[in-house]
């Protein structure tokens, strides 16, 4: 896999510093996001009950914790249950919203009315019509490099790498450099466990 950021550091595919700096709340889609978007289902031997299994990418979780490091507020929203979801999310300690049928805006207008954070200040990853009820608000709308239209056409910014292949972040790593903070919260990572 590429490294996004190329080889002298800063990103290579910059995020606007004026929607960067606005940003207090950032959403992340779950399927053809931090996944793929495959899904492998399966059973057991035997029978009992369906098992579910994605391939989260460990340095996308690493990004979305740097941005919770950095005193962002930082949310997964799926259109879909899913164990494996939530697993993943528990793991990172990110705040995890499944929404059958993917009505994903009334959610996202609660967590924006609790913690007091505006469309403006909001920033989303998104892929797929799933999203667009959210994205289309966000004050900053990032689509990963396999987005399908209407989301790509919408956003200001677009990754190089596809969802569960680095997208996330690389996004990530793209909005903290944009707001001056990637190397302090890395140096601070490092410096932390050294």
């Amino acid at each position: 896999m590429n490294d996004p950021r190329g080889s002298n550091g800063p990103a290579t595919n910059p995020i606007p510093e004026h929607l960067a700096r606005r940003v207090r709340l950032v959403i992340f889609d779950v399927d053809g996001v931090l996944t793929d978007g495959g899904i492998y289902i399966g059973q057991r031997a035997g029978g009992g009950a369906p098992v579910e299994l994605k391939r989260f990418l460990a340095q996308d979780g690493l990004g979305m914790k740097m941005l919770a490091w950095a005193g962002l507020e930082v949310v997964a929203i799926s259109g879909r249950e899913s164990p494996a979801t939530d697993l993943r999310m528990a793991e990172l300690g990110i705040a995890c919203h499944q929404v059958p049928g993917a009505y994903k805006l009334p959610v996202a207008r609660r967590i924006l009315e609790r913690s007091r954070i505006g469309w403006s200040e909001t920033a989303m990853l998104a892929d797929d019509l799933p999203d667009v009820s959210v994205f289309r608000k966000a004050g900053l709308r990032a689509a990963v490099r396999n987005a399908y239209p209407p989301v790509s056409d919408m956003a200001h910014w677009r990754s190089r790498l596809a969802g569960g292949k680095g997208a996330a972040r690389e996004f990530t790593d793209a909005l903290l450099a944009a707001r001056g903070e990637l190397d302090a919260v890395a140096k601070r990572y490092v410096a932390e466990r050294s």
